[in-house]
C-alpha cells in the first residue's frame, strides 16, 4: 500500500444512478486510505452527492457548455492541470469523452472500469442467466488496480440530515413512519404501472406518511393527483433543491423505487430500499448498494422469460412494457409493512 499522500482524480460524469453508486465506494476509499486526496470530476448537478464525504473535492465539468467537444475537454484538462499534480486517474466512466480527457491531463498512471459488456450482452440475449459482478465492485476494482484494494462489506453512512425550515414546512412533522415513493424511471419498461402504484399509495397512506419524488411536468401532474386524492401524501417534485431532497431522503424509513437513480441515492444514504424491476434485472449488477436480496421485487419470469431484455430498460419485445405489473400491489404493500 502506498504510504505517502497521493492525489487521485476520479472521473464519473453521468448518469445520475451511476454517479450515486460511486458515493459509497469513495466513502470506503477515504476511510480505508485516509492518506489519499480525492478529486471527483462530475457534472455540476451531482456535486451535492459528495457533500458528506471527508477529504473529497468535487470539480464541476460543464460538458454542455465551456467543456463541450474536444477543445472544451482540452480547456477542462488545463483547468485541472493548473493547480493539481495527480498521482493517478480512476476512470469510472470509460467513454470516449473520458478517454480523450485523459490524454490531456498530466498523469501517466490510470485505471478504467471494465463494464463487462460481453457478459452483459450474453445476459440480455438469454445465453447467460447468473449474477454478474456488481457495479460497485467494478468501481472498487479500478482502485485495486491502482494499488488500493477495498473492502465493501462493512459500509458506513452519514447521519440523518437536520431538516431546514423550508423542508419542515413542506413535509410537516408527522409522527408516522416516512415512506418515500419514486414511481418513475427513464424508460417505460422499468416502470410499475401507475394504476397499480395508485393502489399501493392509497393503502399505505392510511398508516404512513408518503413522500413522493419525481421530475418533469407530466410526472409532477401525476404526483399532484396522488397528493390531492389521498391524506398523508406529500409531493416534493419541483419544490426542492437537490440538497434539500437529499435531506428528505436521508430521513425516510423506507424508499420504494424503480430500478432508477432514486434507489441508488437512497442506498448511498443508508436508507432501506425496496426496488421494483421490470425488463431489467439485478443480475446485470445495478442493484442498490447494501440492500438484502428480498428487498428486490421481480416480475414473473415464467410469464416474461426474456427478462432481462436490456441493461438499461430501453429495449424490450412487444408485450413486455408492463412486465413490472405482474408484481401484485399486495406483494409490495406487505413487503413494506414487514420492514417499516
Amino acid at each position: 500500500m502506498p504510504k505517502t499522500s497521493k492525489h487521485i482524480l476520479v472521473i464519473r460524469l453521468s448518469a445520475m444512478g451511476d454517479v450515486a453508486m460511486t458515493v459509497s465506494v469513495l466513502r470506503a476509499v477515504t476511510q480505508q486510505y485516509p492518506e489519499l486526496k480525492i478529486t471527483v470530476l462530475t457534472r455540476g448537478f451531482f456535486v451535492p452527492f459528495f457533500r458528506d464525504i471527508k477529504r473529497v473535492d468535487v470539480f464541476h465539468a460543464d460538458v454542455k457548455g465551456k467543456h463541450k467537444g474536444v477543445f472544451g475537454l482540452y480547456k477542462l484538462a488545463r483547468e485541472l492541470n493548473k493547480d493539481n499534480a495527480f498521482y493517478a486517474i480512476a476512470d469510472l466512466h470509460n467513454v470516449l469523452r473520458s478517454k480523450i480527457l485523459k490524454t490531456f491531463i498530466r498523469c501517466k498512471r490510470f485505471s478504467s472500469i471494465d463494464k463487462g459488456r460481453k457478459e452483459k450482452r450474453l445476459l440480455t440475449t438469454g445465453k447467460l442467466f447468473e449474477q454478474l459482478k456488481t457495479t460497485h465492485q467494478r468501481y472498487a476494482d479500478v482502485f485495486k488496480t491502482l494499488g488500493y484494494p477495498l473492502d465493501l462489506s462493512n459500509p458506513t453512512f452519514p447521519e440523518r440530515a437536520i431538516l431546514n425550515k423550508k423542508v419542515k414546512t413542506l413535509i410537516g412533522q408527522d409522527d408516522k413512519k416516512r415512506l418515500g415513493i419514486a414511481p418513475f424511471a427513464a424508460h417505460k419498461g422499468k416502470m410499475y404501472p401507475i394504476n397499480q402504484m395508485r393502489k399501493v399509495i392509497e393503502t399505505l397512506s392510511k398508516t404512513h406518511q408518503i413522500i413522493l419524488f419525481g421530475g418533469g411536468i407530466k410526472e409532477i401532474n401525476i404526483l399532484n393527483g396522488f397528493e390531492k386524492d389521498f391524506d398523508n401524501v406529500i409531493n416534493t417534485a419541483g419544490k426542492l433543491t437537490l440538497d434539500d431532497e437529499l435531506d428528505v431522503i436521508s430521513n425516510l424509513d423506507v424508499m420504494l423505487s424503480m430500478d432508477s437513480g432514486n434507489a441508488h441515492i437512497a442506498a448511498m444514504l443508508g436508507v432501506k430500499v425496496i426496488s421494483i424491476w421490470g425488463v431489467t434485472h439485478p443480475y446485470a449488477g445495478f442493484a442498490p448498494y447494501n440492500q438484502p436480496q428480498d428487498y428486490i421485487l421481480l416480475p414473473d419470469r415464467n410469464q416474461f422469460p426474456k427478462i432481462p431484455t436490456s441493461i438499461y430498460g430501453n429495449k424490450f419485445p412487444e408485450g413486455y412494457e408492463n412486465a413490472a405489473g405482474s408484481i401484485a400491489p399486495e406483494i409490495i404493500i406487505e413487503k413494506i409493512k414487514s420492514i417499516i
